[in-house]
């Protein structure tokens, strides 16, 4: 079974005051082998970034909340269950009713920012995300840890008109310097088949857990609290969406199914555009 990096081997945590692009993680574990073409020519041409210059630029995410289980190699998500974000909704419970199949949430009313920590913290197989919106600090934090263990199987596709905001810059300069695809992540940025927005937002976690919805990863688009278990409070800010968690099976292939193929639409239009070699970090 896949692991995840023990909160015991974590740096004491300092506040984050400022959004950095830098890369927030050094790998625990050597990537797989990865053959490449590249000649001395090119490696000569740019030579690329080592741990330690990567590790000087790197500022420490805050403490993780309750929520964020992503440094517990025991939190997975082989026994999800919906009933487990019953705790995070105005309520705290469900409907009698409620299927347990799919789970609808809406912003400004439960904490979807909690629910996506929840599920996403807990991956430990696979993660196939197309987001459009892309600027949460804690669930970066949580995506570059999964992206730098090769146990774990990552395709994030993110849209071309979003590509200049901080977090996919973060890991855009991820990639350049440890080549993520070494560790098994596959990172692209693109458009849809017919060159529009990429306006999916969702992922499959593990084969086991789908969420799909109108949600932005922003404070403002999850509705992300700011006085503890409800919304309000100072500067509180929430949009009019909704997230939906979803385990039907059926569902959950044809959905991962959909995002590989997002991924590789993005990706024939990267090798179109004629994207640079990535080269490996140096460890030296």
């Amino acid at each position: 079974m896949a692991t995840k990096k023990k909160a015991g081997k974590k740096k004491a945590a300092k506040k984050v005051t400022s959004k950095k692009t830098s890369l927030p993680f050094k790998p625990d574990v050597p990537p797989k082998p990865l053959n490449t073409s590249r000649t001395p020519e090119d490696a000569a041409v740019t030579a690329p970034a080592t741990t330690a210059e990567v590790k000087a630029a790197y500022t420490a995410p805050a403490k993780p909340s309750a929520s964020n289980v992503v440094d517990d190699p025991k939190a997975t998500l082989q026994q999800f269950l919906l009933a487990d974000l019953a705790q995070y909704t105005m309520e705290g419970s469900y409907s009698t009713t409620a299927s347990k199949d799919v789970h609808l949430f809406y912003v400004g009313r439960d904490d979807v920012h909690d629910i996506l920590k929840h599920v996403l913290s807990r991956v430990t197989v696979s993660l196939y995300l197309n987001m459009f919106g892309f600027d949460d600090d804690e669930l970066n934090n949580i995506l570059m840890q999964l992206a730098l263990d090769p146990n774990i199987t990552m395709l994030i596709t993110l849209d071309k008109s979003q590509s200049g905001g901080v977090h996919e810059k973060a890991l855009l300069e991820a990639d350049q310097k440890y080549n993520l695809a070494a560790y098994n992540t596959h990172f692209v940025i693109g458009q849809s088949q017919t060159k529009q927005i990429s306006h999916t937002k969702g992922f499959v976690a593990d084969g086991r857990v789908a969420c799909e919805g109108s949600t932005n990863w922003s404070d403002a688009g999850e509705g992300t609290f700011v006085v503890k278990g409800k919304p309000g409070g100072p500067n509180y800010k929430a949009q009019n969406n909704t997230q939906s968690v979803i385990t039907d099976p059926d569902t959950i292939v044809r959905f991962q199914t959909e995002l590989i193929a997002e991924h590789m639409i993005a990706k024939s239009q990267e090798a179109a555009a004629g994207a640079p070699i990535q080269k490996p970090v140096k460890t030296m």
